[in-house]
C-alpha cells in the first residue's frame, strides 16, 4: 500500500486541494483493505491548509507530488495517472471512505474484460448511508449529465451494468488505454471532465461499468463547498459546450440540435429559478466561444458503428430519466 518500486496492479491517486481534515478517514480506510496489491499517490493542488505538512508528518511513507499552483482535478489526476508505473489507476476523491473489499472488487470488475477502459463504484451519501450519491453517469440527448441513482435507496442497483461513463470519484481506469484516447480534458478544470473521457473511451470501442460491490462513502462537494455555486454553475455550463463540440461529428450535433438547444434551455430557466442564471448563461457564452479551441475527436469511418450505438444509448437514457423524474416528482415514488 505504501510506495514502493515493486509493481502492483494498482495505484489510487487521491487529488487533493485543502483537504487536510479529510485525509485520515480516508487513508485509514484504505489501510484496512483486504486487497493489498496497491500504493497510494496524493496529488496536491497547492493546498494552503497545511495539507503537504499533515501528509509529511503522519503518513511520511506516502508518495505526494506536489504542485505549484491550482490546477484543477483534470491536470491533478492526469499527473497522478502519468507519474503511475501500475496496469491500472483508480481515481478517489480525499472526502470518502471505502469499503473493506472496494479495491479488491475494482480489481476483479475491470479484469473482466480487456475492453473495459473503467468501472464505477457504487458510491453511498456519507450523512445518509441509506441513499445512492452515484452508481454511475448517463449522459442524454439533451446533453445533460446524470448521476444514475442519486437520491434513491441503497437497495436499488444491486446488479453489474454497462453505463455511459464512470464517476471519476471512486472510479478505476485501465492506465494504457489513456495513451490511445487522450487523458482527462484539462481545459475543464473540473466537471463533466469524467464523462467527456467516458465518451471518447466509447468513440474508439471501449466500455465503461458499474460494480456494485465496490462501496465507497463520499461527503460531496469536499472542495466547491455547495451543491450550486458560481464557480461550479460556470464551469459546468462551459464544459458542457465543449463536451458536446469535442465528442459529436458534425453529423451527431446536426441531428440533436434540437434537442441540445431544449436542453440547454430548461437548464437555464431551473438556474434562473435559484439565483445562478447569469452564471449559467455566462458559462454557455464563454464554452461557445471557446470552443474551437478543444480538441475535437478526430472522425473515422471504422468508429461510425461505435457513433451509432452511442446516439442509440443517448436516446434511452433521456426516455429513462424522463421516466424517473416523473417517478419521483409527479407520483411521488
Amino acid at each position: 500500500m505504501l510506495k514502493s518500486e515493486d509493481i502492483m496492479k494498482v495505484t489510487i491517486i487521491i487529488p487533493n486541494y485543502n483537504g487536510k481534515h479529510f485525509m485520515e478517514p480516508c487513508l485509514k480506510s484504505l489501510e484496512a483493505q483486504t486487497c493489498k496489491d496497491f500504493q497510494i499517490l496524493v496529488v496536491d493542488n497547492h493546498s494552503t491548509d497545511g495539507s503537504l505538512e499533515y501528509m509529511e508528518q503522519y503518513y511520511p511513507d506516502i508518495e505526494v507530488i506536489a504542485l505549484k499552483e491550482n490546477y484543477g482535478f483534470s491536470t491533478a489526476v492526469n499527473t497522478g495517472i502519468r507519474h503511475a508505473q501500475t496496469p491500472y489507476v483508480i481515481l478517489l476523491n480525499n472526502d470518502t471512505t471505502v469499503d473493506a473489499n472496494y479495491v479488491e472488487a475494482m480489481i476483479q470488475a475491470i479484469e473482466e474484460s480487456p475492453s473495459i477502459f473503467s468501472v464505477s463504484s457504487k458510491m453511498i451519501q456519507m450523512y445518509h448511508p441509506d441513499l445512492i450519491d452515484s452508481a454511475g453517469d448517463l449522459y442524454t440527448v439533451l446533453g445533460w449529465g446524470v448521476c444514475r441513482g442519486a437520491g434513491r435507496s441503497v437497495q436499488n442497483y444491486q446488479n453489474t451494468d454497462k453505463i455511459f461513463s464512470a464517476c471519476a470519484g471512486a472510479a478505476i481506469y485501465r492506465k494504457k488505454v489513456f495513451e490511445k484516447i487522450g487523458y482527462f480534458d484539462e481545459s475543464h478544470f473540473a466537471y463533466l471532465e469524467d464523462i467527456d473521457v467516458g465518451y471518447r473511451a466509447k468513440i474508439y470501442g471501449y466500455q465503461n461499468t458499474y460494480c456494485p460491490t465496490a462501496l465507497v462513502y463520499h461527503v460531496g462537494s469536499g472542495t466547491s463547498g455547495s451543491k450550486y455555486n458560481t464557480f461550479k454553475v460556470k464551469l459546468s455550463a462551459r464544459n458542457s459546450i465543449w463536451l458536446n463540440y469535442k465528442n459529436m461529428p458534425f453529423f451527431q450535433l446536426l441531428l440533436n440540435f434540437i434537442p441540445l438547444v431544449i436542453g440547454y434551455f430548461v437548464k437555464y430557466l431551473f438556474f434562473c429559478k435559484i439565483n445562478f442564471g447569469d452564471d449559467y448563461k455566462a458559462g454557455l457564452k464563454e464554452g461557445w466561444e471557446k470552443r474551437k479551441s478543444c480538441n475535437k475527436v478526430p472522425f473515422r469511418m471504422r468508429h461510425l458503428g461505435n457513433y451509432i450505438r452511442i446516439e442509440l444509448e443517448l436516446i434511452k437514457n433521456t426516455f429513462s430519466y424522463i421516466s424517473d423524474w416523473i417517478q419521483r416528482k409527479l407520483l411521488k415514488n
